[in-house]
């Protein structure tokens, strides 16, 4: 693994870019990927954000000024862009973003790429009733294990307001999969 203050330097010299973004790539696309597929929930759409993704940090690259980590800069190009496409597809079937995650949530125990057990897919169920916001902090410090500092630099949000909004999702899941409980047995 090359050192992430390395990476950017030849990211950014022309001579090294194609190597350097093929590096970057082998590094962070599977990290990315998971983080984008708890958004998206589908696998093809989330290789499509991821892809979109990849694009834009090519295209960008220059514009990384090192203020944060290139980890932390590529986490919030991908949460950005799995935002928009959640957007644009709710827009393209006139419905909400949350009707979206619905449907897909729905589709996942035919999804061959899937291979949760029950609980799984309810905890999936759970965290699709949250807002948006809940669902990303959620997803970020659960699965994932950011830290507070981390996601605030992601979501550009105070790191009181992630630990209240994290709380409040715990919350909620928990309860959700308590009333479901039977649905387990």
């Amino acid at each position: 693994m090359v050192q992430e203050q390395e990476l950017v330097t030849l990211l950014q010299n022309n001579t090294e870019r194609d190597r350097a973004f093929r590096l970057l790539i082998s590094q962070y696309k599977e990290r990315l990927y998971w983080h984008i597929r708890k958004m998206v929930i589908n696998h093809d759409d989330a290789d499509d954000v991821l892809q979109n993704t990849f694009i834009k940090v090519f295209k960008n690259i220059d514009t990384f000024k090192g203020d944060s980590k290139l980890y932390t800069w590529l986490y919030r190009i991908a949460t950005n862009e799995a935002i928009t496409f959640m957007k644009k597809r709710a827009k393209l079937k006139n419905t909400t973003v949350e009707e979206v995650q619905e449907h897909a949530i729905s589709n996942l125990e035919s999804d061959v790429y899937f291979e949760g057990k029950a609980i799984q897919l309810q905890l999936q169920k759970a965290i699709a009733t949250l807002p948006h916001k809940q669902q990303l902090v959620f997803n970020m410090k659960y699965f994932e294990d950011h830290t507070y500092e981390a996601l605030s630099e992601i979501l550009d949000t105070s790191v009181g307001g992630l630990k209240s909004t994290y709380h409040i999702a715990v919350k909620k899941v928990t309860a959700y999969l308590t009333e479901n409980e039977t649905i387990l047995h």
